[in-house]
Parts: C-alpha cells; structure tokens; sequence
C-alpha cells in the first residue's frame, strides 16, 4: 500500500482499503508500510478485523511485507492502539476516517524510531559499552506500558534497555500518548519523548544504584533474622 496515506488523497483510502490480505483466518487484515526508520529501518502496520471477535486490532512488524505475504504471529507485535471508525456515517467518511487514524500511527512511528536514533548515541555514551539493537517481540525484562515498536536498544554492559512505549486508547483520538521507557532487571521507568536522553540515563542509573543499595539492605536483615531465627530454635 502507499506508504503516506493523506487524508486529500481521494484515491488513496480505496487503495488502502483494497490490498494486502495477510492472514487467512482473520476477515480482513489491512497492511501500511513505513519504510525508511533510522533504527528499525523498515515497519508494516497489521490492522486485523474480525467479525467473529467484534475486533479490529493492530500489530506491528519490523520490515516492509508487501500486500499478500504471510507474517507469522511470532513476529507480530500487538499494539493497543486500534482503529475506530464507529461514527462514520457511510463508507465514504469511514475510509477518511482510516486515512486519518492510519496516518496519526504512522506519524508516531517515525517520531519514535527518532527518538530511539537519538538515545542510541547517548546511552553508548552514558551506559558504557557496546550498543546493539533487538527486534525481539518479546524482551527480557518487565515494561511498565505497552511497546510501540519491535525495537529496542540494549547497553551489553549494563544490561540496559530502552524502547518506546505507548498508552492504550483508539486512534480516533489522535496520535497516541508515547514515551521513552527505560528497564534492568525487576526496574523500570518511563520518561517523555522529548526529554533529554542523557538527563535520563543519568536519572535512571542513578535509580538503578540506589534500588541496587536498598535490595542489598532487604538481603542483609533478611539474612540476619534467619540467623537469630535459627538461633532460638537451636537454644
């Protein structure tokens, strides 16, 4: 499909509406690609109607899969950001509708995979090490919000991650609400997009240090009350 939908376009809701059945079990899956994202290179966008579920849900997948190609569930990331096209009042205002909420998603996408760009150089800086990036659908630690992209950057050193992540509500009300969420073990936090990177390493490594004093602090009382427990046992 066109990957700039544009809610002038008069052709362009028709094409978007026609093409790119992905899933035979699904009623209609309806794709839109994002090519050329600065970390993810490429996205596609899965909206999956169903009838049988009363559902119209949307996926994200890294690369650009043409109309027809078949994506396995593994490689599917399900965002909770779904169309609603409930108050159009014909077919005709219901495809504006689509190009408009499709484009806000779109829109958020390229806006986050900058902001990863720009937090890749700051976290190899702050974090130490090396940088990779993970397109893993399902990651090693905890998020405090639902992800909006198969992509994530992971400092080797210090085990930490960074991804973007979204707030759950339908695209009838616009672009949704995206921030930076950092993670490391059983800690996480989720700051604006538009904060400063480096600010925020700094902030969260210097929450890990004190979660990490605070852990260290529960594991020596808990050790010495099993000492004094055993203690009275062998009295």
């Amino acid at each position: 499909m066109r990957d700039q939908p544009s809610a002038g376009d008069g052709g362009a809701a028709e094409e978007l509406l026609a093409r790119a059945l992905l899933d035979e079990t699904c009623t209609v899956a309806v794709s839109l690609r994002v090519p050329g994202l600065p970390v993810t290179e490429a996205a596609t966008v899965v909206f999956c109607g169903r009838r049988d579920l009363g559902t119209v849900q949307t996926y994200i997948a890294r690369g650009s899969h043409p109309g027809g190609a078949k994506v396995p569930a593994s490689e599917l990331l399900r965002v909770p950001c779904d169309l609603d096209l409930a108050d159009a009042s014909d077919r005709e205002e219901a495809e504006r509708m689509y190009v408009e909420q499709a484009t806000a998603l779109r829109d958020a996408l390229v806006g986050a995979d900058t902001v990863l760009e720009v937090w890749r150089e700051s976290l190899a800086q702050m974090a130490g090490g090396r940088v990779m990036v993970d397109h893993s659908v399902q990651l090693p630690v905890r998020l405090p919000a639902p992800r909006l992209l198969p992509t994530a950057l992971v400092a080797t050193e210090s085990q930490l991650v960074v991804t973007a992540v979204c707030g759950a509500r339908t695209l009838a009300d616009g672009r949704p609400p995206m921030g930076i969420a950092c993670a490391q073990q059983d800690l996480s936090h989720i700051y604006p997009l538009a904060d400063d990177p480096e600010r925020c390493v700094e902030d969260f490594l210097e929450q890990a240090a004190e979660h990490a004093r605070e852990l260290a602090w529960r594991l020596d009382r808990q050790e010495a009350s099993v000492e004094r427990f055993l203690e009275l046992n062998e009295g």
